[in-house]
């Protein structure tokens, strides 16, 4: 896939991030050296540096005070996150478990919602539907998020969301030509409770996302 390079070079600067971190013995609640020190010494752009940040203060190891800097947090209070965010972060080949436990939490959101009449009226549903009569665009990501959200299980969202921080870069376009039909079966048929084909729509998107 086209996108495996920048995956890579992308996990390998928060290799880079991490062990600069236990090198230098940065200790929680410390500030790490600024984006252009951090992108002199790891050599890459600026904007890879920043990208990689992004990534781990999503994960909550570390947080970004407005005009102070970037600290690394407190694990004390974040003993899921550590463990979540150092699985993650270990190497390439945990992609594909990221992945797979992505595709689970969004089965799992599905699911609830096939069985809970009222979280079947779902203001994304409708608006997928005027967007596409529109030709406007949406974003895959967008219809995942509210399906988690309308779930209402919020530790799930959480894990959801620090899964797509390291998920395929796919997820985040724009839903294509090919794959409206399978959003619609799957939409329409949470609309109408049937988790079997809302699932089954479900795999064949994701099965048109990474042709």
């Amino acid at each position: 896939m086209e996108h495996k390079p920048e995956k890579k070079m992308f996990l390998q600067i928060v290799k880079q991030l991490r062990e600069l971190i236990a090198n230098q013995n940065i200790l929680e609640g410390q500030k790490l050296p600024s984006e252009r020190v951090l992108s002199e010494r790891l050599q890459v752009g600026r904007s890879s540096v920043r990208e990689a940040l992004r990534s781990l203060e999503l994960l909550g190891l570390i947080e970004t005070k407005h005009g102070g800097g970037t600290f690394l947090t407190s694990m004390k209070h974040h003993q899921f996150v550590e463990i979540v965010g150092s699985f993650i972060l270990q190497d390439e080949k945990s992609s594909n478990d990221v992945e797979a436990t992505r595709q689970m939490h969004e089965k799992e959101a599905i699911r609830l919602i096939c069985q809970s009449k009222k979280l079947r009226s779902l203001p994304i549903l409708d608006s997928f539907f005027i967007k596409v009569e529109l030709g406007e665009n949406v974003l895959r990501e967008d219809i995942l998020r509210e399906c988690i959200i309308a779930s209402g299980n919020r530790l799930a969202l959480k894990i959801w969301m620090q899964l797509v921080a390291f998920s395929n870069d796919l997820l985040a376009g724009v839903i294509e030509t090919n794959e409206k039909l399978e959003v619609e079966t799957m939409l329409k048929a949470m609309q109408m409770g049937y988790t079997h084909e809302a699932i089954q729509a479900y795999e064949k998107w994701m099965e048109c996302i990474e042709r």
